[in-house]
């Protein structure tokens, strides 16, 4: 199992429209792929929130074929949609784990 993490720190003025649309939206889009079998969405627990939240988004895929696929398919566009509606409004930091046991 491949799990591709996203942690991002969303400034709090946009937070609740970003949460919003990342429900409602952004995740949908993504899991309409079909390169993930699942997700889990996260908020990071006892963290300073002075500027904003942080979430955790992990993507469960079977593969790392699926995953490549959807690096080079479809994820230009989901940041591009990510950057025209929010700018610089939050930061993404990715990783891509194995599920070892």
């Amino acid at each position: 199992m491949i799990v591709y993490n996203i942690t991002l720190k969303v400034d709090p003025a946009i937070a609740m429209q970003w949460f919003q649309w990342q429900k409602d939206e952004h995740i949908p889009d993504v899991m309409a792929t079909g390169m993930f079998d699942s997700f889990k969405f996260y908020r990071l627990l006892e963290q300073d929130e002075t500027n904003g939240p942080t979430y955790i988004v992990q993507y469960f895929a079977a593969s790392k074929e699926n995953y490549d696929r959807y690096l080079h398919t479809y994820a230009p566009e989901m940041r591009k949609k990510l950057t025209d509606k929010w700018g610089n409004q939050l930061v993404a930091f990715r990783t891509l784990m194995e599920l070892v046991g």
